[in-house]
């Protein structure tokens, strides 16, 4: 998470979805960096709203604005299952390693999913309890140039993006029978990726 106090934006971090690059970036011009431990750094609106927006209150100011970007849910899911992949994860129980990429996102299309596919959910990150974006300014990681162009202007900064915190490469085709269990399981995350979309 990063807070920029005088600009009144605070950029919500939504795991794997390119926020350590971006972190990276514009670390420098932010007024607060929570970078550890993850549950602050990755804190989804609703938490942000709860805990954190009453304390910039009592420093003087609740106004801020909130940012996130979403991911395709089907590359999210490949990044997440990726990261998992690596060697130093074998034998734990997050471990992708001798799990196919179906087995994987049908695992995570379940109401409780194992360990290994219990990702969480960008749609949940980002909106209130009636499923209704709440966070003020998305954007799909598809279009960095929107984004880019956004966060120069309301920062008065140039920004140029390093590539951090890369998940291995790695093939993960999907069926299209695990794919249309996935968009009839999980409908919200892409409705929420779509509305993020900016023409």
């Amino acid at each position: 998470m990063l807070v920029f106090w005088k600009e009144k934006l605070v950029f919500l971090a939504v795991p794997k979805t390119g926020t350590t690059s971006l972190e990276g970036a514009l670390a420098p011009k932010a007024a607060m960096v929570m970078r550890d431990p993850p549950i602050l750094k990755h804190s989804p609106i609703y938490r942000y709203r709860r805990f954190i927006e009453p304390y910039f209150g009592v420093a003087g100011d609740d106004k801020l604005e909130t940012l996130a970007v979403i991911r395709n849910p089907v590359d999210w899911l490949s990044s997440w299952y990726r990261y998992r992949h690596r060697d130093d994860l074998v034998g734990h129980p997050n471990s992708t390693r001798d799990i196919s990429f179906d087995d994987f996102v049908e695992e995570y299309c379940k109401g409780k999913p194992a360990p290994y596919a219990g990702v969480g959910s960008q749609a949940k990150f980002v909106c209130g309890n009636e499923d209704e974006i709440v966070v003020d300014h998305l954007f799909q990681y598809e279009q960095q140039d929107k984004l880019v162009a956004f966060l120069e202007e309301r920062l008065n900064t140039k920004i140029e993006l390093p590539r951090l915190n890369i998940s291995p490469v790695l093939e993960t085709p999907l069926s299209e029978k695990i794919e249309d269990k996935l968009r009839r399981k999980r409908e919200i995350e892409f409705k929420v990726w779509d509305a993020a979309r900016r023409d």
